[in-house]
């Protein structure tokens, strides 16, 4: 079988006969359907195919087709003009970067369709190129758009830049309304949905279909989709991996499954990690090594966020469906670029639980965030974790906490904000990566532990204090019980007292007990 890894063309993928899932029935409802659409997905989820499927179907080829749902659903095939737009590839860091990208897009529009010369501003030849395809063809446009915010992303900081990215968007964009009797289709993706004053804040026939529970599954690949078309790809995996059919498809399940885009709605796989695994017939982090963008913890950081509730923040619908660039909130965007996915749903209150949708995304997450919030180098992230397991495992916690100095000897410029915080997240990321069950400041009936780590024969309670002693914090867990529950066990309960210092940002003492 051929893998359409990295393939975004649907003619290519068609033509050279590889394995397709086939989404042409949801394809051919959108288009019968309505005009106007907006979809937000992660990266790597198959939006350029989509746009590249939709592509092909507007331009009536029905060869390329041949074998799937729409075959039998169009009658028509009607061929009409596409203008596609991808913003995929360029720099938007830059000034003048995307207003050279959208220049030279329209210029090849007008090597085609024309100009005019009182066509001086981007919207209005874009204005221009939509009048004359429709008149030239005598059938009207569609538009596509891949990666619309993109510019806007990479802008994330530079509040002078957005605005400008913004403007010009906002105008390029606002043709799709006014010229609305020469187009017949319009979909526009991205990874996040801009709110406020937004580039769509005038759009208002743009359908957003990003939280849609009947396009749900429209990007990603469901678990009968893999059982319909993958079964014999299962069955060698499990061979590779020396595995049952079960224990592989249960794997499979934990590692790429878990993405819910809304309440109720029917899971899918990462298609990338999961035809991936099938390719390469081995469990690897395909879709977090290709590439995290370091603005998301420029988020985390400047919101100074507390990373232990990532698996539980609790949000409402309107927070969770546009990004608003001059609030200082990270969950929206991280839910939208792929690091969180629906949990559950409170209907009484509108209100979205979140959380890791899968271990890849979890585990990965946690890796690539310890840099940021240590002095460790990357590329050891799984060397020193090791250490901290073996230390844990076999009982030496005095060896651990002696390695956790270590660790944040040389972190002292990366402390921003609040210092305990600071250092209560560098302790979440290392027992989260360790895959032990770890608690923040868990609640007792008496107070809020700081650390609770629990592991098949010890448990570690663990109290903090910044400029405080350690026999300070040694006490404070005596004397208010947290260790009292595991007492009675036959579990080792190790208590430790650690003092953090603010003059020298890091672990200055601590007693074990």
């Amino acid at each position: 079988m051929r893998y359409p890894i990295g393939i975004q063309d649907f003619q290519k993928l068609r033509e050279l006969g590889y394995a397709y899932v086939d989404k042409t029935a949801l394809v051919y409802k959108l288009a019968d359907s309505g005009n106007y659409y907006f979809l937000s997905r992660p990266r790597r989820f198959g939006k350029s195919l989509l746009l590249s499927t939709f592509e092909a179907y507007f331009s009536g080829r029905r060869d390329l087709f041949e074998g799937l749902a729409i075959e039998k659903l169009e009658r028509k095939w009607a061929k009409h003009p596409i203008l596609h737009l991808d913003l995929n590839t360029e720099n938007y860091r830059e000034r003048g970067s995307l207003e050279r990208r959208l220049n030279n897009t329209l210029l090849q529009w007008e090597s085609v369709y024309g100009s005019f010369p009182g066509e001086t501003s981007l919207s209005l030849r874009f204005e221009g190129i939509v009048r004359r395809a429709c008149g030239q063809s005598g059938e009207r446009v569609v538009i596509l758009v891949d990666e619309y915010d993109k510019p806007l992303l990479q802008a994330i900081g530079d509040e002078e830049l957005q605005d400008e990215y913004r403007d010009t968007l906002k105008a390029f964009y606002s043709v799709l309304k006014t010229q609305d009797r020469y187009i017949r289709f319009a979909f526009l993706t991205g990874v996040t949905k801009f709110g406020k004053v937004s580039v769509f804040s005038d759009l208002n026939n743009l359908n957003d279909i990003s939280m849609d529970r009947r396009y749900a599954t429209l990007c990603g690949i469901t678990e009968a989709e893999i059982h319909a078309n993958f079964e014999l790809s299962l069955r060698e995996l499990a061979e590779a991996c020396g595995m049952t059919y079960g224990e592989v498809c249960d794997r499979l399940r934990r590692m790429y499954d878990g993405y819910h885009f809304g309440h109720d709605t029917e899971g899918v796989y990462n298609p990338f990690s999961l035809l991936n695994a099938l390719s390469k017939q081995s469990f690897g982090s395909y879709w977090f090594e290709t590439g995290t963008p370091t603005f998301l913890v420029r988020l985390l950081q400047n919101a100074d966020y507390r990373l232990d509730n990532l698996q539980q923040e609790q949000v409402s619908a309107d927070l969770l469906g546009s990004v608003d660039s001059m609030s200082a909130d990270p969950l929206p965007v991280i839910y939208q670029s792929g690091y969180l996915t629906v949990k559950g749903y409170d209907p009484r209150f509108k209100v979205y639980t979140l959380g890791f949708p899968n271990e890849e995304v979890g585990e990965g997450f946690m890796k690539y965030l310890l840099p940021f919030y240590s002095s460790q180098d990357e590329h050891k992230t799984d060397f020193y974790i090791s250490r901290f397991v073996d230390d844990v495992e076999k009982g030496r916690p005095d060896a651990f906490m002696g390695r956790l100095q270590s660790m944040l000897a040389d972190s002292d410029y990366r402390v921003a904000g609040d210092m305990e915080k600071y250092f209560q997240n560098v302790l979440y990321i290392i027992f989260k990566l360790m895959g032990f069950y770890v608690e923040v400041e868990r609640a007792t009936s008496r107070g809020r532990a700081d650390i609770v780590l629990q592991t098949a024969d010890y448990v570690y309670v663990i109290e903090l204090k910044l400029d405080g002693s350690a026999a300070e914090a040694l006490r404070q867990i005596d004397e208010r019980g947290y260790a009292a529950p595991f007492a009675s066990g036959s579990r080792r309960v190790w208590r430790i007292g650690a003092c953090f210092s603010s003059a020298t940002r890091g672990i200055s003492e601590w007693i074990v007990e």
